[in-house]
């Protein structure tokens, strides 16, 4: 597995900026960005709206997740959320319940059921 990556990419800079709205508006306007394999380590990603986007083996290694609903996003699969507030959280349906807290206490990278 790759080491988390920091794009060059606008959109996911927003991210890092704490610019949640602005990537929120630029990507309901029809940008596209690749989160794929993206660090999201210690950043506050309340309100985002995750629908839509690809977050397969990201790691959100003490992120602050509360209330993103991850229901409609394409993947969370791969993704580690040690860590993570994730108070509010509404995950995949693919993801069970011991997964999820494997991944938050343990940094186990999620798996979905088939």
């Amino acid at each position: 597995m790759a080491a988390p990556v920091i794009s060059d990419n606008p959109l996911y800079q927003l991210l890092r900026e704490g610019e949640v709205d602005s990537f929120n508006a630029k990507v309901a306007a029809g940008e596209t960005v690749d989160l794929t394999g993206c660090d999201f380590r210690h950043l506050n990603l309340q309100g985002l709206n995750a629908r839509g986007l690809d977050f397969s083996n990201s790691y959100f290694r003490q992120a602050d997740l509360r209330g993103v609903d991850f229901s409609q996003c394409i993947s969370l699969e791969g993704a580690s959320i040690h860590g993570a507030k994730i108070s509010g959280v509404y995950f995949p349906s693919e993801l069970g319940a011991e997964e999820i807290r494997l991944s938050l206490e343990h940094g186990t990278r999620l798996r979905y059921r088939r």
